[in-house]
């Protein structure tokens, strides 16, 4: 009967606990995989432990280029869209204007639209401007679809704000540039990292916007379709658990670091 009691009061829990298991077990699967010494072209079936991936992650042709030039492209486009959404979401909140309900339901509409569409669309604007395909017409997409997700998160962290505290920095003689800067920018920025990490995440994962405006530009995404074709080498499973490990060791050094400033505060 205690165990009953017990699992009703930590069902929540467990059931938290079963979904994260749930969601990382691919992660999991690319990690042990990444340790494998596949017989034949494909990574698909346990073999051999082996750290020969490990030692030459850059050992496959192409794929570090990839690599490299979809970081470059997620770097970029996270500052654009960021930069770009952050003073779309001020003014939507700060401000009055005229269509600004259209505006807002405008913002929406590249996070409702299916990608292909988007994609799609995008390469008959490029064809009719006579652009050539490559890594501007890639980096102008992901700006274009990661806006949207800059917004809404810049957006609800803006919306939140208490305005009397700019008053009263006001009220200290604060200037504009001034308020914005100590006061303004400090509440905002969780708001404003959340959306560029996501813009970040959401530019270099894409493969079906890019795979329309590419051209003959070859993506870390399109890179692994290929490969998944022909073969899939254990060097991807390399590159996908190290991108994981630093992922997981920034959410660990935020947390850390949250919780100093929180400390100091109390």
């Amino acid at each position: 009967m205690s165990f009953v009691k017990w699992f009703r009061r930590n069902l929540v829990v467990i059931a938290g606990l079963l979904t994260l298991g749930y969601l990382l077990l691919p992660n999991v699967v690319v990690t042990v995989f990444s340790f494998n010494k596949p017989k034949g072209r494909f990574n698909y079936e346990w073999q051999q432990f082996s750290t020969d991936a490990w030692k030459d992650p850059c050992g496959v042709a192409g794929m570090c280029g990839s690599l490299s030039l979809s970081l470059q492209i997620a770097i970029w486009a996270t500052i654009g869209a960021t930069l770009l959404g952050t003073m779309i979401a001020f003014a939507l909140v700060r401000y009055r204007f005229r269509a600004r309900g259209s505006v807002n339901s405008l913002i929406f509409l590249p996070m409702a639209m299916p990608e292909v569409v988007m994609a799609a669309s995008l390469l008959t604007l490029f064809l009719n401007l006579g652009a050539q395909l490559g890594f501007w017409t890639i980096l102008i997409a992901h700006i274009m679809f990661c806006l949207s997700f800059v917004v809404t998160a810049v957006k609800a962290r803006v919306m939140s704000m208490d305005p009397r505290l700019e008053q009263a920095a006001q009220d200290l003689y604060a200037g504009p540039a001034q308020t914005f800067l100590r006061v303004t920018l400090p509440i905002a920025a969780p708001g404003i990292a959340a959306g560029a990490l996501l813009a970040f995440a959401l530019s270099f994962d894409d493969f079906i916007i890019t795979n329309f405006n590419a051209g003959s530009t070859v993506t870390f995404p399109m890179f692994v379709w290929g490969s998944a074709q022909r073969g899939t080498p254990v060097q991807i499973n390399v590159i996908g658990t190290a991108m994981f490990l630093v992922a997981v060791l920034l959410v660990l050094m935020s947390m850390v670091i949250g919780n100093r400033r929180n400390r100091q505060k109390a």
